[in-house]
């Protein structure tokens, strides 16, 4: 594995709005790259910057057909994420009993 492949984690690629926002469009169907640009103001070449560091965070793949790349989300990918933020939602379902149990007792 290359450096460049190894430069960005999961949690590095959906720091970026713009990141998250083509992640929510890969979510209802896989997008060419034209497609994909049309959701945004910037540049298609920022728009392939994006992709590409979702694609080194395994986020999405692509895949040539004819002309075109095709762009995939790799849904599963996202569960790294949801097993960090896991612990939080116990901790916060923690405090949140508490803090119930100290309102009903005053």
């Amino acid at each position: 594995m290359t450096q460049l492949a190894e430069k960005y984690d999961v949690f590095q690629a959906i720091a970026d709005p713009t990141r998250r926002h083509v992640l929510q469009l890969l979510a209802a169907s896989d997008k060419p790259i034209a497609v994909i640009s049309a959701h945004f103001t910037i540049s298609r070449t920022a728009v392939v910057k994006h992709l590409h560091i979702l694609e080194q965070a395994k986020l999405v793949s692509a895949q040539k057909k004819g002309r075109e790349k095709i762009y995939t989300l790799h849904i599963d990918r996202l569960k790294e994420i949801e097993d960090w933020l896991q612990y939080f939602h116990l901790f916060w379902d923690n405090k949140l009993a508490q803090l119930q149990n100290i309102v009903e007792n005053d």
